[in-house]
């Protein structure tokens, strides 16, 4: 069902009750500044949003992406696509790579686990535009999930508690081998001799919308900075389970020249490893974000 035709005739169809709408009526080669508002307000309050059928290249994906803010490097360790800076591609499978790249947070059969991109980082990415270049026929979908809506689904009491405290996180037992072998990285045009752990609040402040979010991943966080080790790992694990019920999450199957746009800053997600030995190759391009208050 349609939502709502949009006064610049947006398509926009919601894809579950707290997260995620497929946008149609659009060409994303050629978008105004009209157009370009009205979809940050509708990705703004969907957290993700789809573009079915664009069949971006790499420099039409930059394109549209530096619309919505400045671009960051595709990855901090990872090499990007070569004459494409800010395009970072996972080609799925090089399972061997990827598991070498990824650690235990990635495998061939697992996909991608829960997490928020590059938060091991002092500014994290505001979003991520991915582009699907190939798709297998069945699986290899990714989840994503609403931390809005979790923060605001705990009790009073245990969000005024959250609010308190402070997280680490950490890449390098995801990235430290990766650095290692490319020598060093680059993040926001800065060289990247190492990984070091980085604090954020475990509740963030979302710099566009003042909601709060949950702002803790399983991919990348490590512990609660004000809490024992076994009173964090207590309290992440319960949050790490909430933070992904079935109400906050929407699941998106992907077809070839699709594209997806996540506000990394209220999200986490998840690929779903279930496409077998199936070929899956995607691009995405990071936009450039803030320190977490």
């Amino acid at each position: 069902m349609i939502d709502t035709l949009t006064s610049i005739d947006l398509e926009v169809t919601p894809l579950s009750g707290s997260i995620g709408a497929a946008i149609r009526g659009v060409d994303l080669r050629n978008v105004d500044d009209e157009t370009i508002a009205e979809i940050r307000r509708i990705w703004l309050h969907r957290k993700v949003v789809f573009f079915p059928g664009q069949h971006l290249d790499e420099a039409a994906h930059q394109a549209f992406a530096a619309q919505f803010g400045e671009l960051t490097e595709g990855h901090p360790v990872i090499p990007s696509v070569e004459g494409f800076p800010n395009v970072f591609e996972i080609d799925y499978s090089k399972a061997r790579e990827l598991y070498a790249t990824y650690g235990d947070v990635a495998s061939k059969t697992q996909g991608l686990g829960w997490h928020t991109d590059v938060t091991f980082m002092p500014r994290p990415p505001a979003g991520s535009i991915l582009r699907a270049v190939v798709v297998p026929a069945a699986g290899g979908d990714t989840a994503f999930s609403n931390q809005q809506a979790a923060f605001e689904a705990l009790s009073p009491a245990l969000q005024e508690f959250l609010s308190t405290l402070h997280a680490v996180h950490d890449g390098r037992a995801q990235f430290k081998a990766a650095l290692e072998q490319v020598g060093s990285g680059r993040w926001e045009g800065k060289e990247i001799p190492e990984i070091e752990p980085v604090v954020h609040p475990v509740v963030r402040t979302h710099p566009e919308t003042g909601a709060k979010v949950l702002f803790v991943n399983p991919g990348f966080t490590s512990h609660i900075v004000e809490l024992t080790r076994f009173e964090s790992d207590a309290l992440l694990s319960y949050l790490y389970a909430h933070s992904v019920r079935p109400e906050f999450v929407v699941r998106y199957h992907w077809t070839s020249g699709d594209v997806g746009f996540w506000d990394n800053r209220a999200t986490q997600h998840s690929v779903v490893g279930d496409f077998g030995e199936h070929h899956r190759v995607i691009q995405r391009v990071t936009i450039k974000g803030d320190a977490p208050v």
